[in-house]
């Protein structure tokens, strides 16, 4: 088991970048294109209690896409079964409800185990040591740098809009606007 461990950390890109995802299409989506880019990645439910920070994470995306800022929604099941819908019931209730412009990717596990994603492997792993943990429920927030590095984590009670957020973003934003 340490062997597999071992050698499934070995494997892990060393940033966000070396990844390649699925989108909610069933597509491939390439995280070389967010080089250079600030990226928020979300862990989100359809019926969950915080399911209308869609609302947020949009106009967080608008206010800051232009300067860099990709909000990437990873849908998940794992928490109280809130994401219990298939690609397209997912991809529609979030566009009709929330009229959403970001990047929507397939619905993934997050929680540790044979069968988490390997970019939320990655992302609890990563980072500072406040950013490193199991995500503990729906609506957790990584914020990556340009570099393709963790550089923050923000809980689920943490609205998009929330100064701390805003100030993490257009920190992590500064670098990549002065090139």
């Amino acid at each position: 088991m340490l062997a597999l461990l071992l050698t499934l950390t070995l494997a892990a890109p060393a940033t966000l970048h070396g990844f390649t995802v699925t989108d909610i299409h069933g597509e491939p989506y390439d995280a070389k294109a967010l080089a250079g880019k600030t990226v928020l990645i979300v862990n989100t439910a359809s019926q969950c209690g915080f399911t209308p920070q869609y609302a947020g994470l949009e106009r967080l995306y608008r206010t800051y896409k232009d300067k860099g800022l990709v909000v990437l929604a990873f849908p998940s099941n794992d928490f109280g079964g809130q994401e219990p819908g298939d690609r397209k019931q997912i991809h529609g209730f979030v566009n009709d409800t929330f009229e959403t412009t970001f990047p929507l990717m397939d619905k993934v596990a997050v929680e540790p185990g044979d069968t988490q994603h390997p970019v939320f492997a990655w992302l609890t792993t990563q980072g500072p040591e406040a950013t490193r943990g199991k995500v503990q429920w729906n609506f957790t927030k990584f914020l990556v740098g340009p570099d393709g590095k963790v550089t923050a984590r923000f809980a689920p009670k943490v609205d998009p809009m929330a100064p701390e957020v805003t100030a993490a973003v257009e920190k992590a934003l500064a670098p990549a606007a002065k090139k």
